[in-house]
């Protein structure tokens, strides 16, 4: 039997208290942490020297995917807002309830890369790359994340815009000063792909566009911010433009520090490993704590976005909830839930692992969400129609190009995304009753 689900459209008790400013601090606190620091080895060693242009084409398509949330957002903003998305394109059946599951899935996993890196960075002034310190410590920045968001919501925007703030111009001082040390003649791109040839370079577009995923953050809190119809827009597009510029400017100048080969072996530190030959050992400690700042406010954002989210499933009832006799409401469950899963994520898997399960949820529920905004929506909130189509196009592109690189080089990864995908579907079948509900607003299919 189908269950009937609670409307949440009104923002909760926390509504209109993130400003435009703290709401762009969040979500490029997101996207830094993530896309910068934990990223750019990865989408290098796939992509070979022309590495800067995967960034540039992930904003494209990212730009072309903000589309659809700018809109539904502008017509109905709210607090975990890719669950209100869902429900109002699908009805509250098991698709909507999956591809939420699946969009807070990849937030958790996000914050256990961002976690892990924070590690990795923090270990790396005593030359330590491996080992069972590096979850430790990833474990406690969760457990310090988990710690500020109890303290309200004001206090997480705070802490955002300063860091925010700290890592953004400390990330463009040292891409400047790095290209003025090393030389940008020294970058030479000789235009041509890595050994992983068209298809790798398709790959790591998806990673880059997972560095772009902040913009999930501010739409998951769209109801918290202030004047949301016309800021969760804004701040999408903001953020975005920042992030972009960032990334552009560091991809050149480890480029320009580092040969592909250099930045492949190593990874998942590139930016400090960048800054010792050019910065020399002050620039080195230098980026180290950027690196640590960056990821500890990034982290911090998606932890608060994505307890939102699954706040407002289980009120829709659209995930089952227990309290296992702990005090308090659902939000500080499910913020507890949130920090233990990242934390066990950060235990059991390693850096590339964890990027790669992200960017598989992610385009599969960005998908979701295009084709039901299509197919559903468009006519009634005024969208446009081949922008959601040339987006679904994209995603559509970069994940059979992922999915076909990394079935090459590591099927075990493939099979557990997809394994876990058709868990959680069946699961909400299971759980809800139906696929897709006749009681929601995908009833709706804006062909009136």
């Amino acid at each position: 039997m189908t269950r009937t689900p609670q409307t949440h459209e009104a923002a909760p008790g926390g509504a209109g208290s993130i400003s435009l400013t703290n709401a762009v601090a969040m979500g490029t606190g997101v996207m830094i942490g993530a896309g910068i620091f934990a990223l750019t080895g990865q989408i290098a060693g796939l992509a070979g020297p022309l590495f800067p242009l995967s960034f540039v084409l992930g904003a494209v398509v990212t730009m072309f995917s903000a589309y659809s949330y700018i809109v539904m957002s502008n017509t109905w903003p709210s607090s975990g807002g890719i669950a209100m998305i869902l429900t109002k394109a699908y009805g509250p059946g098991a698709v909507a309830a999956a591809a939420s599951v699946l969009m807070a899935l990849s937030m958790v996993i996000n914050e256990s890369l961002v976690a892990r890196t924070f590690a990795t960075y923090a270990l790396r002034p005593f030359g330590i790359q491996d080992g069972p310190l590096v979850p430790a410590i990833g474990v406690a920045l969760i457990v310090m994340a988990y710690l500020v968001n109890v303290s309200g919501n004001r206090a997480v925007g705070l802490w955002s815009l300063v860091m925010s703030a700290v890592k953004i111009g400390g990330i463009a001082l040292f891409g400047i000063a790095a290209l003025w040390a090393s030389g940008i003649e020294n970058w030479s791109p000789a235009a041509r792909l890595s050994q992983n040839g068209i298809t790798g370079f398709a790959a790591s577009v998806a990673l880059s566009i997972l560095a772009f995923k902040g913009l999930t953050t501010i739409t998951n809190s769209g109801g918290e911010i202030t004047d949301p119809r016309r800021n969760v827009g804004r701040t999408i597009l903001l953020s975005i433009a920042v992030c972009v510029v960032v990334y552009l400017l560091v991809a050149l100048a480890v480029g320009s520090a580092l040969t592909p080969v250099q930045i492949q072996q190593a990874r998942d530190y590139a930016l400090a490993e960048a800054a010792q030959p050019v910065l020399g050992q002050t620039g080195f400690y230098l980026t180290v704590a950027l690196a640590m700042v960056a990821t500890a406010s990034g982290l911090i954002a998606s932890v608060f976005a994505v307890s939102r989210m699954l706040t407002m499933l289980t009120e829709m009832k659209m995930i089952p909830h227990s309290h296992f006799g702990m005090p308090g409401g659902i939000r500080s469950h499910m913020l507890i839930y949130t920090v233990v899963i990242a934390g066990a994520l950060t235990v059991l898997f390693d850096l590339g692992r964890i990027a790669s399960l992200g960017a598989f949820f992610y385009l599969v529920m960005d998908m979701v969400v295009h084709w039901g905004v299509w197919k559903n929506l468009r006519h009634r909130i005024g969208a446009r129609g081949w922008v959601i189509l040339t987006a679904l196009t994209l995603d559509a592109a970069v994940l059979a190009a992922f999915t076909l690189f990394k079935w090459r080089a590591d099927p075990t990864i493939v099979i557990v995304a997809l394994v876990t995908m058709l868990a959680a579907l069946l699961a909400e079948r299971l759980y809800l009753g139906g696929f897709v509900s006749d009681g929601g607003e995908g009833k709706h299919t804006g062909h009136r």
